[in-house]
């Protein structure tokens, strides 16, 4: 297959011809290596490539910095796309498995789709406690793949340069799986924390656990490929960071508010998750304590029924919780949006940047 002149398409071809050899080797040892296989090919299946986006204009925003159009873009740049794509399916399966979600983008989250598998075939034992267990193995086995899909582009790759985007792939699996689980621990955290940080934490959260692993970071790789200078990294670094706290806060409010049908997830879904959010420390902050104590009771409570649900959104609402994350967001976009002007970074590239970031702060899914 002729690789694609449009960078999205050609990572979704090799991502193609990645997964296909995979399949063929996991075919080798069996049905249930090739069932865990085939699922892991599943759970790459649509999505916006955001992460491979990001990294594709990083790289073009250096590599074209000096006027020059670079054409086609390299396939280890493309392959190093596609790897922040598969780390990305193993983060979403991982999480879903903390967060006991039943849908991902509309469709079963894997820990369902193999208890699900557990029961067609007639297998012995508990079908939720394999699909949970089969999950995390999954995760783990996209994170593996990512590495690989990694290693194979860098070879591609100049020594100094592979070496510095190798070097912020590994600060990225860092970080997101520290953020991650500073998520999970704030659930139960937050009540031995005074009220007036929970805000400043969740924050932290959103940093560590999305704004960096989901823009910050995948445009530093993408640079790196293309040798970019202290000065150039600066300046993709002070946009990514702001654009990803806007994402990631988005990403909270639809979390709330999201229409499902759009979204693939259940509306209110972060509420019966007991996801300590801006959106609840906000919330919190302006109420009485005597309120405080009923959103608490409430807020991950998996049980909570549509009218539960719609008491919260409403109460998020009247607190102005929901108005000062919008402005927040705002804050973010304008911030990010300053750090590239003056850059020595490409116009056009600059300019899908912003492009980029409008879609990934004003989404509706």
């Amino acid at each position: 297959m002729q690789p694609s002149p449009d960078p999205i398409e050609a990572v979704s071809q090799r991502l193609d011809n990645f997964l296909a050899a995979r399949l063929a080797d996991a075919r080798e040892m069996g049905e249930e290596a090739e069932l865990v296989a085939s699922l892991a090919g599943e759970t790459l299946r649509g999505g916006k490539r955001l992460r491979a986006r990001f990294c594709l204009t990083g790289w073009r925003a250096v590599s074209e910095a000096d006027g020059r159009r670079v054409s086609p873009v390299p396939d280890g740049v493309v392959a190093t796309a596609a790897a922040l794509e598969v780390f990305h399916a193993a983060a979403l399966v991982h999480d879903d498995v903390i967060d006991n979600s039943d849908t991902r983008r509309g469709r079963p989250a894997a820990h369902r789709a193999l208890e699900a598998a557990h029961r067609a075939r007639g297998w012995r034992g508990d079908p939720a406690a394999f699909g949970r267990s089969g999950a995390i193995l999954l995760g783990d086995l996209l994170v593996a793949w990512s590495d690989d899909l990694l290693e194979e582009g860098l070879t591609e790759t100049a020594p100094v340069q592979a070496a510095a985007a190798r070097a912020e792939y590994a600060r990225m699996r860092r970080d997101v799986t520290v953020g991650q689980f500073l998520d999970i621990a704030e659930e139960s955290a937050f009540a031995t924390q005074p009220d007036d940080v929970h805000a400043e934490r969740a924050l932290r959260v959103a940093s560590l656990k999305s704004a960096r692993y989901s823009i910050q970071q995948p445009l530093l790789i993408g640079a790196a490929l293309a040798g970019a200078d202290d000065t150039q990294s600066a300046a993709l670094s002070a946009f990514g960071h702001p654009v990803g706290m806007a994402f990631q806060l988005r990403d909270d409010v639809l979390g709330v508010f999201g229409d499902a049908a759009v979204t693939g997830k259940p509306s209110g879904d972060d509420l019966r998750e007991g996801k300590r959010t801006v959106l609840i420390a906000y919330t919190r902050e302006a109420m009485p304590a005597g309120s405080r104590r009923v959103v608490d009771e409430l807020v991950g409570d998996p049980t909570l029924d549509d009218a539960q649900i719609a008491s919260l959104q409403s109460t998020i609402v009247d607190t102005g919780a929901l108005s000062r994350v919008e402005e927040l967001i705002s804050r973010y976009a304008h911030t990010a949006d300053r750090s590239l002007s003056g850059a020595r970074l490409g116009n056009a590239a600059v300019g899908e940047l912003r492009d980029l970031a409008r879609a990934a702060t004003a989404r509706t899914a």
